[in-house]
């Protein structure tokens, strides 16, 4: 079968990601000796540079953050926030907007 897409091998971890390079910017990280969050970097950084119209600052980021001791956490960040976000307003009861 043909793909543009090569198969990449590493000997440490596992790497997904939406383009080749930045799956194997992140791998080169992990068999250098970085960790999973410094391979997460390497690979968010790639597409910025070689899929630049589909990416730049202020975009969604979902990430499972599973570090070796403690919970599994979530991070999802869907963009930029209000100036006045804060954390105990997305972490409070939920606000009803006074209609006009």
């Amino acid at each position: 079968m043909f793909t543009t897409r090569p198969t990449l091998q590493g000997t440490f971890g596992m790497v997904s990601s939406t383009h080749w390079l930045a799956s194997q910017s992140a791998m080169a990280v992990l068999e250098t000796g970085g960790n999973a969050f410094d391979a997460a970097v390497a690979a968010g950084f790639v597409p910025h540079v070689v899929e630049p119209p589909m990416n730049g600052p202020a975009g969604g980021v979902p990430a499972l953050l599973a570090p070796t001791r403690g919970p599994v956490q979530v991070l999802c960040g869907p963009g930029p926030a209000p100036a006045g976000a804060s954390v105990a307003h997305y972490t409070g009861p939920a606000a009803v907007p006074a209609r006009p």
